[in-house]
């Protein structure tokens, strides 16, 4: 097994997979410095301005002389990336390799065809301010039925629902709505308070078409014995849920949502990779994957845009990506303030690092089509969507979107999970012995142990047996489900 990675023949650094020495050798460099596991090491000289290629593009330009041999990172190397692009639609599309795999779920079918993981009890909060008495509901409930027949009775705290405006106030309802129509709930009681913005009567109004034997609404201030009239609500619908039975379906059911946080140099060689060859998996066996962390495309964007189906498809990815830079200068913020601290530690050095890296996600299969925050899923196969690369942010969406599960890659490490399951994979080996309790997966696994073939065969089972209920998400485990909803404006 190697100990270092050349990712595209036209690099111009390696990737060190194990700390290396000053003075050690990587084919005929010798190491001028320490270079930590997953950091960059120059393979010959680079001069000052000149572009330092990784997976066969530019991640920057030096800022310095860089001879062979030295560690190539935030100390010599700066983004290429400025502001606002003029595009050009010149498709580009692979010819896309996947394993041949029957995989079947075991789902429930909900009234109108669409599929849940889960067959779990929501209490949707309008209100922030009611999240007491939502939990105080379900403890009552809890104490006087046996719930073993469904998946789990939970609410979701969120400080939203009154004092915002505009578009704020009307990105919570619709989330909040997209979670009231989500397969993975097979009841939800929507709980408001009834002074609050996010007012019942005009929730109930625009939210379209809803199950409505599967949904009940219920305004605390209207209520007499508020957890009397809850836990007699929630006993309604879960008398509507005890008897539903999973089916089995091809895996093509599921909706999965892509998403990265605590990235090391790691991820975009083994987790996201792996991630890219389950999504191209799902596309060519007409299942649907959806990729989100606008801001973490910067730099990476053309290879997606190149991937469009169609010039409209194009389009609107080009919408996608220059709204969310103009959002960034709207607050007079660096479009390229990124990547993180903990990015950095683990070897990634600039945005293009990272973009190029988190992209790998995405696979190698057209786009078909792209959402926008709120949105949900119309189409088969990868889809685009616009979220901030903030974990519970994006995941929220992603789940909000229509995704029964989220496919979280991290080199760092984070024990948080969505509303919906949060399936973690770890690109290190380390990690995810340090941390079983999080990670639910080992990508690291691809560094000399397993071929791509044989790892992805592997996180299939594990993907259909979690999404049949036959194993949980750690997240799931820990009772670890938190939303947050993307805000923009004023606070009242």
């Amino acid at each position: 097994m190697n100990d270092y990675i050349i990712i595209n023949q036209k690099d111009n650094v390696a990737v060190c997979l194990r700390d290396f020495k000053k003075g050690e050798k990587i084919l005929d460099v010798t190491l001028l410095e320490d270079i930590p596991r997953a950091h960059k090491v120059a393979l010959v000289d680079i001069k000052n301005g000149s572009d330092i290629i990784k997976y066969g593009y530019p991640i920057g330009h030096a800022t310095s002389d860089i001879k062979a041999g030295m560690h190539v990172h935030v100390n010599n190397t700066k983004t290429n990336l400025n502001d606002l692009f003029n595009y050009e639609y010149h498709p580009h599309f692979n010819k896309v390799h996947t394993i041949k795999k029957d995989a079947t779920v075991d789902v429930y079918v909900r009234k109108n065809g669409e599929c849940g993981i889960r067959n779990e009890l929501w209490i949707v909060q309008t209100v922030g301010c009611v999240s007491g008495i939502a939990h105080n509901i379900i403890n009552e409930f809890k104490k006087r039925y046996d719930t073993s027949k469904i998946d789990g009775i939970y609410t979701f705290n969120h400080p939203f629902g009154c004092s915002q405006m505009g578009d704020d106030h009307t990105m919570t309802r619709t989330i909040l709505q997209d979670m009231v129509k989500h397969p993975n709930a097979g009841g939800v009681l929507v709980l408001g308070l009834g002074c609050e913005n996010n007012q019942v009567p005009v929730f109930k109004e625009t939210l379209g078409s809803y199950d409505e034997e599967r949904t009940r609404f219920m305004i605390l201030q209207e209520s007499k014995n508020e957890i009397e009239d809850g836990v007699r609500l929630l006993k309604e619908l879960y008398d509507k849920m005890a008897n539903d039975k999973r089916e089995t379906k091809p895996i093509s059911v599921l909706r999965v949502g892509l998403k990265c946080g605590g990235s090391d140099g790691m991820s975009g060689i083994t987790a996201n990779p792996l991630l890219g060859a389950f999504s191209d998996y799902m596309a060519l066996n007409g299942g649907t994957t959806v990729l989100g962390e606008v801001p973490e495309m910067f730099g990476a964007e053309q290879i997606l845009m190149a991937r469009a189906k169609n010039e409209t498809i194009f389009n609107k990815t080009v919408s996608l990506i220059n709204d969310f830079k103009a959002y960034f200068k709207s607050h007079n913020q660096v479009i390229y303030e990124n990547p993180s601290p903990g990015n950095k530690k683990g070897g990634i050095t600039t945005l293009e690092d990272k973009s190029l890296g988190c992209t790998q996600k995405s696979g190698h299969s057209e786009v078909c089509d792209v959402l926008k925050m709120g949105e949900r899923i119309k189409e088969h196969g990868l889809n685009l969507i616009s979220t901030p690369g903030n974990d519970l942010v994006a995941t929220t969406t992603l789940g909000a979107a229509g995704c029964q599960m989220v496919l979280f890659t991290t080199g760092r490490g984070t024990p948080f999970g969505g509303f919906i399951p949060t399936v973690k994979v770890a690109s290190n080996t380390n990690l995810a012995l340090a941390k079983p309790e999080w990670i639910d997966f080992n990508a690291g696994a691809l560094v000399g142990e397993k071929t791509m073939d044989e790892l992805l065969a592997s996180f299939i089972d594990l993907i259909c047996d979690i999404a049949s209920g036959r194993k949980l998400a750690n997240n799931e485990k820990n009772n670890f489900r938190e939303i947050s909803i993307f805000k923009d404006g004023v606070m009242l």
